[in-house]
């Protein structure tokens, strides 16, 4: 029998025996034995040993008889490993290698002046098209990924050519050079559409937006390079609503904001406000849209865990809310580099403007985003970024102890809207604008009048504990677990905050006596230092006589509403001050205010004594009928 014979029969014997399996395979899905099988349930029939496949197999019929997925002999992980590297890896270091022989040689030549410029050009240009054209046989011939990369290359060295004859040996005006590199790009996005392949779209936008710095000249012409990327950026969303390519979303912005802040560092100035910030807002209107317009992949798997926001979304889903994070704080960012000088009261509006518009946004993203799940989290994040931008615009706009009631205003009505759509993200967002507020009130703001209580140090502590009580209603009214602990806190510092406000008027009241006869320094006036003494003695006394007062009150309160909660705080408030009076009333104050601490203190502990012997809440037999355990 001849070779050839061999061959065939080789060829036939590994093709029946393909043919074999899968039939065993589908008679085992569908439940279906055949008599043979039924008789003798072997296993199915084992490979044949490696075979060397004769050079006349075609590449479809070796694709068809190799081993892979949904096949018996599905191969190791060596196998894939070994694989991975000699289709991937192998092509692309023959690929480096053949490219830095080529060069060499054609640096050699050039040298050698046995090329002319033009010729070197020419060369150029035909060797990128020789190998994109190239690189379709491979793809037709199922090698899809050296194919790609044969076009990464032959498409780089079209645009290095064009660069070469415009920048190096000015054989072509700029207009023909970015005229040719546009078509260079529209036909490799040309490609990638028409073949589907998302590497074929990254090559398009990087040539893209590689062509203003290829064809820079070093003059400042702003608005023909932003309009050609405000041209490009639409083309990436056009590609976007095609195909879903979420990461083409990503190249598009680190290519335009490189550009952008590469031209802005070298050119702007403040005569180009207007025109730099039109352009600044078309790109940010066009990434701020994207999520909207761009496809939904359609096998995109939801990723479980992470933050409770972004659970239930794809990871591409995820990079796509960074992105909108990212796009907002750069444009505000930006607007607050141009104007902070020239307008500081334009950047607050230009905040509350930004608020608007992502509630408007995060309403479309709800309506029409694909994905329900994402489109809440969308939503969700477009509204936090609305509250952010009010949060910034008010100490934008305002000045001292205002921005701190601008906080508080903002949370008593984010804790109003919360309350009446019953939403938990909101109801945080207030928790965290009264949190920063009191802390400014605690740490940052400098009050100073001469009025005592009617004030603006005690307004602003009225709003905060408006805040806290507001906050502490809400938590009460949610009925579960998280909600009491929420308004037993809020109670807790509402209270705490009051009593910081009145011992603060205490403190200012007696500091302005002081300063008077406060002696001055180097100077010896007994008089004076007696009567600094004395107003000394009557404030710890006054400190004293008002937290006894604010414990009482306390009690009353907790009395009348059937709270324990509040007459606990009320008897550790009384604790802390017969602690006080006991140990540093007793050695610092004079004889008759020390007299008058004990007797009032003492008549204050035999009062609410009295009232738990009386047991008029009725506490020994238990917590009477409505007696609440916070309010």
């Amino acid at each position: 029998m001849s070779s050839e014979s061999n061959n065939e029969l080789q060829r036939l014997q590994l093709l029946v025996r393909e043919l074999t399996t899968r039939v065993y395979r589908l008679e085992r899905a569908a439940g279906i034995e055949s008599a043979s099988v039924a008789a003798e349930p072997e296993a199915p029939p084992s490979p044949p040993p490696p075979t060397v496949l004769p050079a006349r197999l075609t590449p479809s019929a070796v694709q068809q008889t190799q081993p892979g997925r949904g096949s018996p002999f599905a191969p190791t992980q060596d196998t894939n490993l070994e694989s991975r590297i000699g289709s991937h890896w192998l092509n692309r270091i023959g690929i480096a290698a053949v490219l830095i022989g080529v060069s060499y040689f054609l640096k050699f030549a050039f040298d050698n002046n046995w090329i002319g410029p033009a010729g070197r050009v020419t060369i150029g240009l035909l060797a990128g098209i020789a190998v994109v054209v190239w690189s379709e046989r491979f793809r037709s011939r199922g090698y899809t990924i050296f194919s790609y990369s044969l076009k990464g290359v032959g498409i780089g060295v079209l645009y290095l050519s064009l660069w070469a004859a415009f920048h190096v040996y000015s054989l072509i005006p700029s207009g023909v050079a970015f005229f040719a590199m546009l078509i260079v790009t529209a036909a490799t996005a040309t490609l990638a559409i028409t073949q589907n392949a998302q590497i074929l779209a990254v090559f398009a936008l990087t040539g893209g937006f590689a062509t203003p710095a290829l064809l820079s000249t070093g003059q400042n012409k702003e608005l023909q390079l932003f309009s050609y990327v405000v041209l490009l950026d639409l083309a990436t969303l056009a590609l976007l609503a095609i195909e879903p390519w979420r990461r083409l979303l990503w190249l598009s912005y680190l290519g335009t904001l490189l550009l952008y802040v590469g031209w802005y560092s070298t050119f702007y100035d403040r005569t180009q406000l207007r025109l730099t910030l039109g352009f600044a807002t078309l790109f940010f209107a066009i990434f701020a849209i994207a999520p909207i317009i761009a496809r939904q992949p359609e096998d995109a798997t939801p990723v479980a865990g992470g933050t409770p926001a972004l659970r239930g979304t794809s990871f591409s889903g995820k990079w796509t809310f960074l992105l909108v994070f990212i796009n907002a704080g750069v444009y505000f960012l930006q607007l607050y580099a141009m104007y902070e000088a020239v307008n500081r009261n334009a950047v607050a509006w230009f905040a509350l403007a930004l608020a608007a518009v992502y509630i408007f946004l995060g309403r479309q993203m709800r309506l029409r985003y694909p994905d329900p799940a994402a489109a809440k989290t969308l939503q969700l994040l477009h509204l936090a970024l609305a509250i952010g931008f009010i949060t910034v615009a008010i100490p934008i706009r305002l000045d001292a102890h205002w921005i701190t009631i601008g906080w508080l205003v903002e949370a008593v009505v984010l804790f109003w809207v919360g309350d009446r759509i019953h939403s938990d993200f909101l109801s945080a967002f207030a928790i965290g604008a009264v949190v920063l507020a009191v802390a400014r009130l605690l740490f940052i703001d400098n009050f100073y009048s001469t009025t005592l209580i009617f004030n603006a140090r005690m307004a602003t502590h009225a709003v905060a504990i408006a805040a806290l009580a507001i906050m502490a209603w809400q938590g009460f009214k949610r009925g579960d677990e998280i909600g009491a602990k929420a308004a037993a806190i809020a109670v807790v510092a509402l209270n705490l905050l009051a009593l910081i406000a009145f011992s603060r008027e205490v403190a200012d009241y007696y500091s302005r006596q002081m300063a008077d006869v406060r002696p001055l320094l180097g100077q010896w006036n007994p008089s004076q230092w007696s009567r600094f003494h004395r107003v000394e003695i009557v404030r710890d006394f006054t400190y004293s006589a008002v937290w006894m007062a604010y414990g009482a009150m306390l009690m009353v309160v907790g009395f009348w509403r059937r709270s324990a909660f509040v007459r606990w705080l009320a008897l550790f408030l009384i604790a802390v001050t017969t602690v006080k009076v006991f140990i540093y009333d007793t050695s610092q104050l004079d004889r008759q205010y020390r007299i008058l601490s004990f007797i009032v203190l003492g008549i204050l502990l035999l009062a609410i004594s009295f009232v738990y012997q009386r047991d008029w809440l009725k506490l020994s037999g238990g917590k009477t009928r409505g007696e609440s355990a916070v309010v």
